[in-house]
């Protein structure tokens, strides 16, 4: 039993230390993004897909890339437009002519990738927007009676741009849902602001060295699975869920006033998942409440909706939430 126990904490720090060279690698780069660079990989090894919400010009994209180059994996970016069609984003059959013989074969398109930035996905119609959230649910990409799989690892980070909306189709909140993360780029501090105009300013530019390849990010999902949820912290997830849903026994006072719909089932899976990859960040192998309290906002936020009292009162989804926190935690 020792020996058990002693391998698995062994196992536990080698995956916190692989994780920790993966963000000092990624912050010669990303400079004041510490958030979001761990909620990204969070749903890295989680398996899930992350949506990205900031102004431009905050390194959403340059973050993607650079997670890229340190793990040796394909990189793809899909810049959504109007007028960007669903064969533009999964591929499309086209025919060659070799010699006079016609044939057709499956042109795969840019989703067939590790790392795919979907940037300002809500500028694209809900037809082209489903067809990425298709390949992101199933893992699988068809064209006519053939099933390509995606191959792991695979991740889509999307962007929105919280401030220009005129012209855009915001994605329905059950295409939301999918998302196991959104997370806020906010501004940098001056000093971080100071210490990317000196990286990017510079004439040289800066050298990554691979930190992982794909057969230790599966072998970092698989440790991750192994992190113990306790009944008390898993029930504690589950009550954060019902503590979101208006109109049910014990909901609190704010839910049911300013709350018109709850988070999904997926927001307790997604809880107890992100929970456990934190865990291991932290080199811990049990999840903690205060593991799931931290990814809580992120796992969160884009699964409850608001109605029009809370708007009128001043209140957002943030404010709600933190209140919510709070309930649960006394």
């Amino acid at each position: 039993m020792a020996e058990t126990l002693s391998a698995g904490i062994a196992l536990i720090e080698r995956a916190a230390a692989d994780l920790a060279r993966v963000r000092q690698e990624i912050a010669h780069v990303i400079v004041g993004q510490d958030e979001v660079i761990e909620g990204v990989l969070i749903c890295l090894i989680a398996g899930g897909h992350v949506l990205l919400e900031g102004v431009p010009g905050l390194g959403k994209t340059t973050l993607l890339r650079t997670l890229a180059r340190v793990l040796a994996l394909q990189y793809s970016r899909i810049q959504f437009t109007p007028d960007l069609m669903p064969g533009d984003i999964v591929g499309s059959v086209i025919m060659d002519d070799e010699h006079g013989h016609k044939t057709f074969r499956f042109q795969p398109g840019p989703i067939f990738a590790n790392l795919v930035l979907a940037d300002e996905i809500n500028r694209a119609t809900p037809k082209t927007q489903s067809a990425l959230l298709e390949a992101m649910q199933e893992r699988t990409v068809t064209s006519g009676s053939t099933t390509y799989t995606l191959e792991p690892p695979f991740l889509v980070m999307a962007t929105q741009n919280p401030i220009e909306m005129e012209g855009t189709y915001p994605l329905p909140e059950a295409q939301l849902d999918r998302f196991l993360m959104k997370i806020l780029v906010n501004f940098p501090s001056r000093a971080d602001l100071s210490r990317i105009v000196d990286l990017t300013t510079k004439s040289d530019e800066t050298e990554l060295r691979q930190v992982l390849d794909r057969a230790q990010i599966a072998e970092l999902k698989a440790i991750s699975r192994q992190v113990i949820v306790a009944p008390h912290v898993q029930d504690y997830a589950i009550e954060l869920i019902m503590a979101t849903q208006p109109g049910i026994k014990g909901s609190p006072e704010i839910t049911n006033k300013y709350i018109r719909y709850g988070s999904s089932p997926r927001g307790a899976q997604a809880l107890i998942e992100c929970g456990r990859v934190l865990a291991l960040i932290r080199g811990r192998l049990n999840l903690s409440l205060d593991d799931v309290t931290a990814v809580a906002p992120a796992v969160l936020r884009h699964r409850i909706i608001l109605n029009f009292d809370a708007h009128a009162d001043g209140y957002t989804t943030e404010s709600i939430l933190q209140k919510i926190l709070e309930n649960a935690q006394s």
